[in-house]
């Protein structure tokens, strides 16, 4: 099974495909994940990333697609793959068209898992994370015991920079500039499902399995 995941920031696609990877065994290939494991590796695509992330520019695609045709080369893809956060715009759905035809390979499912803004704004403003340990609460859906500090190490919480609504305004409007064309590229295609994001986790992996099981 090889699927792309697309959807906003904090639509929850980490969840859905973490579920994924349980139930079907098969890897995620996140490019944020690909970028660190490159870097820390030292490999001739991680120092051409690594040159661009420590000036704050955006990895050109050449790299990008790079690090994903040789991820998705390696054996434990050749049963499936869940792509998340690759491709982004047309022109890297169209390199991975490409790619996947020289490795002789085809997509099987492209879900969007849709949420309405305000929701995604309702989700990430009210994150916090631990200065100490790193674990994540929020303030609605999974608040600490005592008020701004951490459950397990007792460390305190803050709100990430990039998790203030101005922010995450700008960062949606981002998502909907690239992802809106990218809708439309694979809308043509029978492979293209779409899942309401809303409500409980597990439901919204029930209808992703059923979209996916459908064919």
């Amino acid at each position: 099974m090889r699927i792309v995941l697309l959807g906003p920031p904090g639509g929850g696609k980490g969840t859905q495909a973490q579920k994924l990877i349980d139930k079907y065994k098969i890897p995620q290939v996140s490019t944020g994940d690909l970028f660190r494991a490159a870097v820390k590796n030292q490999t001739e695509l991680g120092k051409k990333a690594k040159a661009y992330m420590d000036k704050g520019q955006l990895v050109p695609d050449e790299i990008v697609i790079g690090m994903v045709k040789e991820r998705l080369s390696q054996d434990d893809c050749k049963k499936g793959f869940i792509l998340d956060g690759f491709p982004r715009t047309i022109a890297q759905a169209e390199a991975l068209d490409k790619m996947l035809l020289d490795l002789k390979m085809k997509l099987d499912s492209v879900v969007e898992i849709e949420v309405p803004d305000p929701e995604v704004v309702k989700r990430l403003s009210g994150r916090r994370t631990c200065t100490r340990c790193g674990a994540m609460y929020h303030v609605v859906f999974n608040p600490s015991k005592k008020e701004m500090k951490c459950d397990k190490c007792g460390g305190d919480l803050y709100q990430r920079d990039d998790d203030n609504e101005k922010t995450i305004n700008q960062r949606l409007q981002v998502y909907h500039n690239q992802t809106a064309p990218l809708i439309d590229y694979y809308k043509k295609r029978e492979i293209f499902k779409k899942v309401e994001g809303m409500g409980d986790i597990n439901d919204i992996f029930k209808k992703v399995v059923k979209v996916l099981e459908a064919g």
